[in-house]
């Protein structure tokens, strides 16, 4: 009698081998998370306190505190504000860039060079742009003012950043300067992985530049367009670093986001964790919702349709077997 042969399972080094992320992930993110969703029930606030009560008889109470804070209103319209003016513009140039880089008729002399100068932006440290921008609009020395005053396009210096509109629009500039680049290889990224062979039959059509790439090449990437709007979504809506270090959310809370809100709030005053861990689970829910609504709304349709169609099938073919048992069974 022949043995079996014993076949070697590596499941188990799997496991192994991603234990140390997932303790990881529960210790650093998880566990914060679920304490963070806890503790905005509860009336936890003040520096190094540690015990809480749950609020019982107004379990919601941090929560419309929160929703009816003109300070949090006004904070969550200049995120969603400053996240659609740079995203627009954040978008269109990546789209106009991998266009001409991926576009099949002509080599681009020094290709490499400009793709790391134009994500080059994305690796510097927040710190350092905010810095850089401060100094760039300083009052009353700074090369703006003195560059306008210079050419006489100004007749003195100008504090710009008291102005809530400039400073406002500054920080859109920078989210657009920082994030332009890293959009732009994630859709060239998506654009090689298109067949050769649909461009080659679009070429013999006779179709042009243009419509090679919005008849052709934006269809094909819809899948890695969704990726890059949800990722810019949520990290919109979690918009921090710059506005924090560039102004610290001023002119008179002209660029304060509900990022710079929930630290003002966990962190500044009487740190209340409470309001802070609140705040923080309403923009999750936010962020969940909308997320959710695009991947329903940009889904690929016919995908959907085919699976439905393959659903049904299988359905059928299913009855159509119990059928035949049956038939069998008598």
């Amino acid at each position: 009698m022949k043995k079996k042969k014993k076949h070697n399972s590596y499941a188990k080094y799997g496991y192994l081998f991603s234990l140390p992320f997932v303790i990881a992930y529960c210790i650093f993110s998880l566990y914060p998370t679920l304490y963070t969703a806890v503790i905005g029930f509860t009336d936890l606030k003040g520096i190094g306190k540690t015990s809480f009560r749950f609020l019982t008889e107004d379990l919601f109470l941090n929560f419309r505190t929160i929703l009816t804070s003109p300070t949090f209103q006004l904070s969550f319209k200049n995120t969603v504000l400053m996240w659609v003016c740079n995203f627009i513009p954040q978008l269109a140039l990546a789209l106009l860039l991998t266009a001409w880089f991926t576009d099949r008729r002509f080599k681009i002399p020094g290709e490499g060079a400009f793709k790391v100068l134009f994500y080059m932006p994305n690796i510097i440290t927040a710190a350092t742009i905010a810095i850089l921008f401060n100094a760039l609009f300083g009052y009353p020395m700074g090369p703006v003012n003195d560059l306008l005053t210079r050419f006489h396009i100004l007749s003195e210096p100008y504090n710009f950043l008291i102005k809530k509109d400039i400073a406002r629009g500054v920080v859109i500039f920078i989210q657009t300067w920082m994030w332009y680049g890293y959009t732009m290889i994630i859709l060239i990224s998506g654009v090689l992985g298109i067949s050769p062979e649909i461009f080659e039959a679009a070429e013999v059509d006779g179709a042009n530049g243009w419509q090679t790439f919005w008849l052709v090449t934006l269809p094909n990437i819809r899948t890695i367009l969704l990726f890059t709007l949800v990722t810019s979504l949520i990290g919109g809506l979690n918009m921090f670093d710059i506005p924090k270090l560039f102004l610290m959310g001023g002119p008179d809370n002209a660029t304060i986001t509900t990022g710079v809100f929930i630290y003002n709030q966990a962190f500044s005053g009487a740190y209340m964790y409470n309001r802070a861990a609140a705040t923080s689970m309403i923009m999750f829910a936010i962020i969940v919702v909308l997320s959710a609504v695009l991947f329903f709304v940009l889904r690929d349709k016919d995908e959907a349709k085919l699976n439905r169609e393959i659903r049904r099938q299988v359905r059928e073919e299913k009855k159509r077997r119990r059928a035949a048992g049956k038939e069998t069974a008598r």
